[in-house]
């Protein structure tokens, strides 16, 4: 089964993102919008940049997980992942958005 991006709206009543991978675990979650057509540019930042390996920003918590940012061109984040435990986890992730982004279907669940 292949990944998707499903819009949300968020308590505030902004809308976000998150990319699922075919098993339904979501990878990446991004910022909130204000708009739903944020939301949408977002998703296709996220189609352009998740190929590129230069693009991703691994990261440990103070706690001692692991978890990695997806950033821009201009170098702004779009997205976020989980937290995980081990860094080779946190590795398959990225790898994981780098195969289920670039052509992952929409589906927007605001509608």
């Amino acid at each position: 089964m292949p990944g998707k991006y499903e819009i949300k709206r968020a308590k505030n009543g902004e809308y976000h993102f998150n990319l699922k991978a075919g098993n339904g675990e979501t990878i990446l979650t991004s910022e909130t919008y204000k708009a739903k057509t944020g939301a949408k540019s977002g998703i296709e930042s996220v189609k352009i940049n998740s190929s590129q390996q230069d693009r991703y920003e691994r990261k440990a918590s103070p706690g001692g997980k692991f978890f990695f940012v997806l950033k821009a061109g201009n170098r702004e984040v779009i997205g976020r992942s989980e937290m995980y435990e081990t860094e080779t986890s946190r590795d398959n992730g990225i790898e994981s958005v780098k195969t289920n982004g670039p052509a992952a279907e929409v589906v927007d669940l605001t509608v």
